[in-house]
């Protein structure tokens, strides 16, 4: 039976991911309260409403808002004007397990069933399928959930509490947000020496130094500050947050990720928000160097 999936987040990965069900097979509405991102999906041959009130009742809510705010605003709308008994929620946004705890609770005991499933790949594997997928809840609801969500890529369920895919994806952010600001600072540090960075990225790439971030980051770091924006500086400063948050609760010691974090908020000061965060380079080119 054809599933009718209620799309929230239509944005950079957003969309992607709901073609990609929509060709499968799957009945979607996608849900974006701004109408420039509802054309683009309509010309993309998904239909899309401003607001979660506005779908007919929906199987499957999933969500891919940027922000816990924004988780917290959408639950407490539905709460408000729909009905979501019965249905299955799948937050695939990053919000850290706090969030997606409090947020599932509030759905759980109006009715709805709550699954977590936080994505890592970014938009290139979005657009391809290629997404990893970290889902946890209880046994019935992922198994019904995995199937939905196999053409996004590949489905790791990981745990039967809600919370525990969003505890994993805070260890993967903070893996990402040090790699990228690794490979900046490495290819900064190639500049600085006299060396070409252009030169330097494929012959530091394919070594023992390798990294994924490196090879797909650097290239637009050796660009201009206008390169094609897959992942704002803006989401590295929130997800950057959530793993320190994250760690300050569980009492654990991050010290590269705070000095990590130095550099998006810096960025981010700079005005550099909303680029691409492979700019979170700029810091080290552009700016005199940083001390916490």
């Amino acid at each position: 039976m054809t599933e009718h999936i209620a799309f929230v987040g239509l944005g950079a990965i957003g969309l992607p991911m709901a073609v990609r069900l929509h060709e499968a097979g799957s009945d979607v509405t996608g849900v974006d309260p701004f109408s420039a991102t509802n054309e683009r999906a309509a010309a993309a041959g998904v239909r899309a409403v401003p607001s979660l009130a506005d779908t007919a009742a929906a199987d499957i809510v999933i969500v891919m808002v940027a922000t816990p705010d924004q988780l917290g605003e959408l639950v407490g709308t539905a709460l408000r004007t729909t009905t979501v008994a019965g249905q299955t929620w799948v937050i695939m946004s990053t919000v850290g397990p706090a969030a997606a705890i409090e947020q599932g609770e509030l759905l759980r005991r109006a009715g709805a069933h709550v699954v977590d499933a936080p994505v890592t790949g970014g938009v290139a594997r979005a657009r391809t399928g290629e997404l990893t997928i970290f889902l946890s809840g209880a046994p019935t609801d992922t198994d019904r959930v995995a199937a939905v969500l196999a053409p996004l890529g590949s489905v790791k369920t990981v745990g039967a509490t809600l919370g525990d895919g969003q505890a994993i994806k805070v260890v993967n952010q903070h893996l990402c947000a040090v790699h990228i600001v690794a490979a900046a600072e490495a290819l900064a540090l190639a500049g600085s020496l006299g060396l070409d960075p252009a030169q330097v990225l494929p012959l530091v790439e394919s070594g023992a130094a390798a990294s994924w971030m490196l090879s797909d980051r650097g290239p637009r770091m050796l660009g201009d500050t206008d390169v094609e924006v897959t992942s704002q500086i803006n989401i590295f400063v929130k997800d950057s947050g959530l793993v320190a948050e994250a760690a300050r609760g569980a009492g654990a010691e991050t010290p590269v990720l705070d000095a990590a974090r130095v550099r998006y908020l810096a960025a981010a000061e700079a005005g550099l928000g909303i680029r691409d965060d492979s700019r979170v380079i700029e810091t080290y080119t552009h700016a005199p160097a940083l001390t916490r």
